[in-house]
């Protein structure tokens, strides 16, 4: 099967010149040359063209010119490092830089354009740590005018101003304002007065620029482990709580409780609140052996602030503190003891847990 590409013919570039020269297509047409291709040389431009005469050049000249030029490439490309890492160390970008003089864009854009005969334009870009929508931008504004305030009618009257946008993002990831849904507050924004956009808008320049809302609690956070003791006797948990029995009838439990061992000390159970059982069983819970002076942590009840239990704690046999008030841990050990006794009935057949 014969091949179907077709083969572009060349001619010397002397005959071209003559028939420009001349302006007659004879010349090229005794010499079998097309006549459309010979019209075609009348109407194209003339190009340059460097023959091997002129290359043919001394070599010790080419030699000389080749070293100069590196040299110049030398210097060059030590300017050019000097003047990146220059940029780089003080932080110099366009990226969050104006420029509002339009003169100023002008001589900008004059150099990149004398530039792209021998760099690309992201090169280019990249030095000077500008953007390609903001230059192509500047090229579009570049017919009408540079300045920040264009004299060119807007193509988009709604579009929010720059100044607009930054209001909406210190106001986004402003502490002041983190208790405020992201829809209330472009509400609150146009009732001040500052941006008249919608919730929308609002939402999709927090997706587009990725804005964090400012989380931080505003209580702080509750401790995961509460107070512990270090040695048995060390510190003491009093509480009294309430059980319903099988036959209806309640019974009121007092315990101390040892925080290191945890270890029931002393309890007792009454068919009725009396306040003074408290003492009873802190003298209990003191009859061992003590080292030293045990801290008592109780909470506000009645049955822990009365007469009794003053009197033991003026004797100096243990020290009280006020859960919640002296310190800032609660007296939970005890609390979640009664929870997890809740469970057994205190009757006559007792409990398989009991204090103790």
């Amino acid at each position: 099967m014969p091949s179907t590409t077709l083969t572009r013919r060349k001619y010397d570039h002397r005959l071209r010149d003559l028939v420009r020269s001349a302006g007659d297509i004879s010349h090229a047409t005794q010499m079998g040359i097309p006549r459309s291709t010979a019209q075609g040389w009348l109407a194209a431009n003339q190009t340059e063209v460097v023959t091997f005469e002129v290359a043919n050049m001394d070599l010790i000249l080419l030699q000389r010119e080749v070293l100069v030029l590196r040299k110049r490439i030398e210097s060059l490309v030590a300017l050019l490092r000097l003047t990146v890492v220059l940029l780089k160390v003080t932080g110099t970008s366009l990226n969050y830089a104006r420029l509002s003089d339009g003169y100023s864009k002008e001589l900008l854009l004059r150099a990149i354009e004398r530039s792209r005969t021998a760099l690309p334009l992201r090169a280019i870009l990249r030095v000077l740590r500008l953007s390609r929508s903001r230059y192509h931008s500047w090229k579009r504004e570049e017919e009408c005018s540079l300045k920040d305030m264009p004299s060119c009618p807007r193509s988009s009257p709604q579009q929010l101003t720059y100044e607009e946008v930054k209001t909406i993002r210190e106001m986004v990831t402003s502490d002041e304002y983190r208790h405020v849904p992201t829809a209330t507050l472009a509400i609150l924004a146009q009732r001040l007065g500052t941006v008249f956009a919608s919730p929308t808008t609002w939402f999709r320049l927090v997706r587009l620029y990725k804005w964090r809302r400012p989380r931080l609690r505003v209580h702080p956070a509750k401790p995961k482990v509460g107070i512990r003791a270090y040695a048995p006797n060390e510190i003491w948990h009093v509480d009294t709580t309430i059980l319903r029995l099988l036959n209806s009838t309640r019974a009121y439990v007092h315990a101390v409780i040892d925080n290191f061992s945890r270890r029931i000390l002393a309890w007792e159970v009454s068919a009725s609140f009396d306040t003074g059982i408290t003492a009873k069983i802190l003298l209990s819970a003191a009859r061992r052996p003590l080292e030293s002076k045990p801290t008592l942590l109780v909470d506000g009840g009645v049955e822990n602030y009365n007469g009794a239990v003053d009197e033991l704690v003026d004797s100096g046999l243990l020290r009280r503190l006020l859960a919640q008030t002296d310190i800032s841990i609660s007296n939970s050990l005890i609390e979640s003891w009664w929870d997890y006794s809740s469970h057994c009935t205190f009757a006559v057949s007792g409990c398989s847990n009991s204090p103790g």
